[in-house]
């Protein structure tokens, strides 16, 4: 069994399910920890970016890119997980697929004005305790609100080539 089979069959929610990558954007305030908030291009409810694995990109990787194409996120990726929610993807009215989404923290240097989806979606910063209010998954809630910013971030994997780099210098 492979470790995306071992996170799919923690819980009942997410048995079966298709592994997607998540990231929790999080910057110092002038009062502490902010985590942002993009809203889904489909109902509007408050998630964080993630998305499908991408071949080539580490799974720190492709929620990095995730974070840039959906939120305009620019900064520095952890390569360590800091747990896994699931959630039901709404394809159509009458179909739906179990996904569990691994969460990785970056800390977020700038944001973009200029980048994919800026068009679909809206981004916005809050408190933990806020966006753990605001995000409809229990899990993703528990997430944020046990969220400790490491005391050093690391740069994460572009590639399979071993190569790395901070996402600031990409765009």
């Amino acid at each position: 069994m492979g470790w995306q089979d071992k996170i799919a069959a923690k819980s009942d929610k997410t048995a079966g399910a298709r592994i997607q990558y998540g990231a929790l954007c999080w910057r110092m305030g002038d009062t502490g920890v902010e985590v942002l908030l993009i809203t889904s291009r489909d109902t509007g409810r408050w998630v964080i970016p993630k998305g499908w694995p991408m071949a080539g990109l580490a799974p720190e990787a492709a929620a990095a890119e995730e974070a840039w194409e959906e939120a305009g996120v620019v900064g520095v990726m952890s390569p360590v997980c800091l747990g896994r929610y699931g959630y039901q993807k709404c394809l159509s009215v009458s179909a739906h697929i179990p996904c569990a989404v691994a969460v990785y923290g970056l800390r977020v240097a700038r944001l973009a004005d200029k980048f994919p989806e800026m068009k679909e979606r809206n981004r916005q910063w809050f408190a933990p305790k806020e966006a753990a209010s605001l995000v409809q998954e229990r899990e993703l809630a528990s997430l944020i609100v046990a969220f400790v910013p490491p005391s050093e971030g690391r740069p994460a994997p572009i590639s399979g080539d071993g190569e790395a780099e901070t996402y600031s210098k990409r765009r």
